[in-house]
Formats: C-alpha cells, sequence, structure tokens
C-alpha cells in the first residue's frame, strides 16, 4: 500500500509517518529528512537545496522526482511505503503518478492532516534540535538542559533557521499557495481522508490506522 500523508509544515505528518511505518511496516519516505542530510554532507545537491529550504521555498519538482525515484528502487518499498510531506505541488503529484505506473504500483491513500496556523508557529517555535545526533528537544513539553548540551551526546542544541516564526509563516504561506490544491487533485481521484490533526498524537494516530485498515478491508 503507498499512502501519502499531507499537512502544512508542524501539522505532525513525520510523527505519524514514523509510527504508521513501525506498525504495517513501510518505509518512511521523508524528503526533508533526505534534503537534510544532503545539506549536512554538503553533496551538491544539499548545496542547491540549501538556499531553497533555508527561505522557506520548495526545493525543485526534479531534484525532489530524483530522490523519490531512487528511494522507491530499493527493495524496502517494494510492498509499499509511507509519502511524508511528498508530493508537494501538482507538478510533484503528476510526476509521482507516472513514477508509479513506471515501477507497477500505485498510490492508494492520501490522507491531510488539518491544524490551524497558529497553532504550528507556537509548535516549532518551541522546537530544538541537537547538532550532532538529531535528538529533538522542545522548549515546552520536553525543555533541553540549562547548558544547552545534548544529554544523548553532548552535542550543541540549537533552533534550526526554518523553525524560526518569519520562516515558519512563509513556509505555511508557500504550502497555501502550491500543496491545498494537491486535496483538490485527490479528491477527484477519490483517495482523499481529511483528519483533524490538533488533538494528542495518540488519537490521531488511532484515526489513521481506521481509515488504512478500514480501505484495506475494502480492497480484500
Amino acid at each position: 500500500m503507498n499512502i501519502i500523508l499531507l499537512g502544512a509544515p508542524g501539522s505532525g505528518k513525520g510523527t505519524q509517518a514514523k509510527q504508521l511505518s513501525q506498525k504495517y511496516e513501510y518505509p518512511q519516505i521523508s524528503t526533508g529528512d533526505i534534503l537534510r542530510k544532503a545539506v549536512a554532507d554538503n553533496t551538491d545537491l544539499g548545496k542547491e537545496a540549501q538556499k531553497y529550504m533555508q527561505a522557506g521555498e520548495l526545493v525543485p519538482d526534479g531534484v525532489i522526482l530524483g530522490v523519490i525515484e531512487d528511494r522507491l528502487k530499493e527493495d524496502d518499498c517494494q510492498a509499499g511505503a509511507i509519502f511524508d510531506g511528498f508530493p508537494r505541488t501538482l507538478q510533484q503529484a503528476d510526476g509521482l503518478e507516472s513514477l508509479l505506473k513506471r515501477l507497477n504500483s500505485r498510490l492508494d491513500l492520501c490522507i491531510s492532516l488539518e491544524v490551524p496556523d497558529d497553532h504550528i508557529v507556537a509548535r516549532l517555535t518551541a522546537r530544538r534540535i541537537c547538532s550532532g545526533c538529531g535528538q529533538d528537544y522542545n522548549l515546552n513539553s520536553n525543555p533541553p538542559p540549562d547548558d544547552g548540551r545534548c544529554t544523548k551526546c553532548g552535542g550543541q542544541i540549537i533552533q534550526r533557521a526554518d523553525d524560526r516564526e518569519d520562516t515558519i509563516r512563509n513556509r505555511l504561506a508557500v504550502y497555501r499557495r502550491q500543496t491545498r490544491p494537491l486535496q483538490d487533485y485527490y479528491s477527484g481521484r477519490g483517495l482523499l481522508h481529511i483528519v483533524d490533526g490538533d488533538g494528542s498524537p495518540r488519537d490521531i494516530f488511532t484515526k489513521l490506522c481506521r481509515i488504512i485498515d478500514d480501505h484495506d478491508k475494502e480492497s480484500v
């Protein structure tokens, strides 16, 4: 089963995709994680993507689709995948559809998490991350130590550039302009499910599993 999770930055897509991946044993495909690693490794792709990511803009479709194609050809994607925050544009959606056809596969579900913008800003501006190991912290729910050092590896805890309020609001504007039309795209194909993403992670996960399990039963 191939499943897309849509939602604005900070809507909880990554958390839910990780849990779904563990439950259903489909790999989580997060272009954000792939691209951030490329930036950290200072690869050619990372250099190209960095200027867009720091400004809160979308990385060009050609770069993203190339990353996705390489990933889907790996062995662990043969039974399906969970797309975390991809596609983000109609062009990427068309590209994914063509790619899946070439791989003799198809998209099964598109689930969109809906969270108010102000709640997203509050979530993301409180987020911190270890520059060494990537351990997550949160000023409200999991505050970092007073010395600003990671309890796991001792690395410096930082606020990512794309977690500052001005960048977040720009990312939300980009999302509304370029990604919202995907709801119409997948609704027209009978694949879209809207989920209130403003509850507890456990409650949201339960809702997502119900949608996936119901679809699986209908497909039998």
